[in-house]
């Protein structure tokens, strides 16, 4: 073995003993509560399909038919020849949904962090960011040239020590709104006067809030009642609730030009094909006319938090569809999750460095495809594997 594998392999072999090696399972079915991974049929609680729309037929039709008139491919970026009237009226659509003047669109939520931010601010300027935010924005602040911070968890104090403290220009804070391993909610209201005391901008990450919360399912913003003045940058994506694929950055009119014109990560990628567009479209109206699957997503997750807390699990502080069960040991995460696995249940274990040390989590996901049912199944799995 040649000095590069050996190194490699080292590495391979310490995940291993940290039992933090990560392996992928074949999945040969649509996406929906019941999942064929690796030959067996397993309930799965480990989607972010929160609205259960990922095979809907309405949207797998629109694809189809878009894809046999606009083809597969887009073709180029949007700045090239790429941009197509399905993504122009899906702009349109995200706008008026979240109550934007514009949305921009990207190929993925990474892309969107990592092309707002770094567009935004840059030396001389500082960015502060929840130290829970989701990886991509974290890289994103650390590849932005600015003074780059992290706060403590929803900690409006401790943002705004960083904030007092900087003599620099601009300042931009980044949040997730509903956040990805813990489920629970960024507090927007005070982070949002914080911000403006200090005239600075805040960023809301809104990747496992879009479509779920809000009375008409617009995100963590709707939710709190908080306008474009006081988020003036939002992100979605659109491979969560809404079932399909890519994100969105939804702002003022000057926003958006300036993103088209400063994010390379915009600028130099390939658009999404028109007909995951045209689908997304779809999953946009399904999300905003089927207010019955917010509804059967809220009581699911009201019966699993009483079932899980009267067997003992320590569940965190999250009224959302991500409901993580903490365990503490990488070791027992992983036997839990495997014990799951072979009573018909697929729940992933999330270990460090997703999540801080000692940490280590069962990450339920609720959908609303579930039924009552199947989440009592979960528990009963559950109450049988306790440790």
């Amino acid at each position: 073995m040649n000095p590069f594998d050996q190194h490699l392999q080292a590495v391979l072999d310490e995940r291993r003993l940290q039992h933090r090696y990560r392996q992928r399972r074949e999945v040969s079915s649509a996406q929906g509560p019941v999942l064929t991974v690796d030959g067996r049929e397993l309930v799965g609680f480990c989607s972010n399909d929160y609205l259960g729309l990922v095979a809907h037929p309405e949207m797998v039709d629109a694809m189809g038919i878009a894809a046999r008139e606009l083809g597969v491919g887009s073709g180029a970026s949007h700045l090239v020849c790429g941009h197509s009237r399905e993504h122009h009226e899906l702009e349109h659509e995200l706008a008026e949904y979240t109550g934007r003047e514009r949305a921009l669109l990207f190929s993925t939520g990474y892309m969107a962090n990592l092309g707002a931010i770094t567009a935004l601010v840059g030396k001389g300027d500082a960015i502060w960011q929840d130290r829970l935010n989701h990886a991509s924005m974290l890289d994103a602040g650390a590849l932005s040239g600015a003074r780059f911070g992290r706060f403590l968890h929803n900690d409006p104090a401790s943002l705004h020590s960083k904030m007092a403290g900087f003599t620099g220009n601009r300042q931009l804070v980044a949040v997730d709104g509903v956040f990805s391993m813990d489920g629970d909610l960024a507090p927007l209201p005070e982070l949002a006067a914080t911000v403006n005391d200090h005239n600075g901008w805040l960023m809301v990450d809104d990747a496992h809030g879009f479509g779920c919360l809000g009375a008409t399912g617009a995100g963590s913003c709707e939710h709190f009642g908080l306008n474009q003045t006081d988020v003036p940058v939002m992100m979605g994506t659109l491979g969560k609730a809404i079932g399909s694929f890519g994100a969105f950055i939804a702002g003022s009119e000057r926003l958006i030009e300036s993103l088209i014109q400063l994010s390379r990560s915009y600028i130099y990628t390939t658009a999404m094909p028109p007909a995951v567009a045209a689908a997304t479209r779809v999953g946009l109206r399904l999300a905003q006319t089927d207010s019955w699957r917010r509804e059967h997503l809220d009581e699911l997750i009201a019966h699993f938090r009483k079932g899980a807390s009267e067997l003992g699990y320590q569940l965190m502080d999250s009224p959302t569809p991500i409901q993580p069960i903490v365990i503490g040991a990488d070791a027992d995460a992983v036997a839990l999750s495997e014990a799951l696995r072979q009573r018909g249940f697929w729940v992933s274990a999330i270990r460090p460095p997703t999540v801080p040390e000692g940490s280590a989590r069962l990450r339920v996901t609720l959908t609303a495809g579930h039924s009552v049912a199947q989440v009592d199944g979960l528990l009963a799995a559950l109450k049988d594997v306790q440790p």
